[in-house]
């Protein structure tokens, strides 16, 4: 039933399209093509489908018919809203026309040729931006720094530097060199403490089997730590039995321990120096929206006294607004990931940040405060689903503590 609702959707969407094009040609084999090629689209998807995918996810040739079917999609989406906004103004002109008598019949008027140039220009924006991302967008790592000020933070942690990767999703990689550069790019940071918030694989363990050896290069001075996140704990796919899926969550656990990372499943550790401390928290995932809730703030934070300078690493930004920010014990700074800034948007930093995921998540994307307490949101190491990048890059996010109030 859902492929008869997208193909219905698509053909409506395809039709209103055309429109445009029929402007500037009536050759029947402009109209030809261009449904042929949007039967074949529909046809590609529907085949990846229905044939055994990687790891049950969105990698290889699934991944890829779903970022085609997007891009001419979006881009058929922009045609139509342009064209349906023109036929806003020419259907009540027939009808002016036809009641006033201008006209024997009820005849719209013609299209006009410089509106459907301009809506063919602002459709090959989205159309081109999507096979870029698909292209190079995706492996366009990012290092983002951010300095944060705090008065309560220990002298020893002065100038203390945190890396953060987040989403790595590797079941969808298919660029071992691509993915080379992005780790060397993280260890080139030279940080005190490597953090990752979660969703290594899409679904099953073994999507690393390729990968540990490249990731277990991530070294830091204080070590590295890591969280689950959603997809970790395989919700997501049809396991032959419940056993099997408990396995599955075993063998991901093992493959954070044999690449050298700290998993921390509702539980903290002391980072100390020079007879100081700061706490470093892990919990599980919770996420509101029928995500799973397998975070248990309070058990995490057992031990930890409320004077401790606390990070606290949870994958859904969600925990941060419903339950983190509010908690008496106050955690300093949360690092999260999750969103992906869902892979397409507009930044120009420092100026504006825009992505059709803010209107699900109110912290999507980078650094906030509230109160004195700060969570960042990394937009994620890799990418799910539609295996591309437009405007929101892969990120490798460089936290530096400094001890003090805030510049003016």
């Amino acid at each position: 039933m859902r492929w008869f609702i997208l193909i219905a959707i698509f053909l409506v969407i395809d039709i209103y399209a055309y429109q445009a094009l029929r402007v500037f040609s009536r050759n029947t084999w402009v109209g030809v093509i261009y449904f042929l090629v949007s039967a074949l689209l529909i046809a590609n998807l529907f085949y990846q489908f229905n044939q055994p995918a990687p790891n049950d996810g969105f990698g290889g040739g699934r991944g890829y018919a779903i970022g085609l079917f997007l891009a001419f999609f979006v881009g058929k989406l922009v045609l139509t809203i342009i064209m349906l906004g023109e036929d806003v103004v020419r259907v009540p002109m027939a009808g002016v026309q036809k009641l006033f008598g201008t006209s024997e019949s009820f005849e719209m008027p013609s299209r006009r040729k410089f509106l459907s140039t301009i809506a063919l220009g602002l459709a090959a924006i989205p159309f081109a931006g999507l096979l870029y991302g698909m292209y190079k967008g995706r492996y366009n790592f990012r290092v983002l720094r951010y300095t944060l000020y705090f008065e309560d933070l220990p002298e020893a942690f002065d100038g203390y530097r945190i890396s953060q990767i987040s989403d790595i999703h590797s079941g969808s990689f298919d660029n071992k060199e691509k993915i080379r550069y992005g780790v060397e790019l993280l260890k080139e940071q030279d940080s005190d403490l490597v953090v990752f918030t979660g969703d290594l694989v899409n679904n099953k363990a073994s999507e690393m089997d390729g990968w540990k050896e490249l990731f277990s290069e991530i070294k830091a001075r204080d070590g590295v730590f890591s969280i689950l996140g959603n997809h970790d704990y395989g919700d997501y796919h049809n396991w032959e039995s419940q056993s099997a899926k408990i396995e599955n969550l075993e063998k991901l656990k093992n493959t954070h321990a044999e690449m050298g990372w700290n998993l921390m499943l509702n539980e903290n550790r002391f980072i100390e120096k020079k007879g100081e401390r700061i706490a470093l928290v892990g919990v599980e995932n919770w996420g509101a929206g029928g995500f799973k809730k397998a975070g248990d703030l309070k058990k995490a934070g057992a031990g930890v006294d409320e004077n401790d300078f606390k990070i606290l690493l949870s994958h859904d930004p969600s925990h941060w607004e419903q339950e983190v920010k509010s908690d008496p014990k106050k955690y300093h700074l949360t690092m999260s990931g999750h969103t992906h800034g869902m892979q397409f948007g507009i930044e120009i930093p420092g100026w504006f940040k825009w992505s059709p995921v803010q209107y699900r998540y109110k912290h999507w994307a980078g650094i906030y405060e509230e109160a004195g307490r700060y969570i960042n949101v990394n937009r994620g190491f890799g990418f799910l689903a539609y295996p591309g990048r437009v405007g929101i890059w892969p990120e490798i996010s460089v936290i530096e503590l400094k001890k003090g109030s805030k510049p003016a």
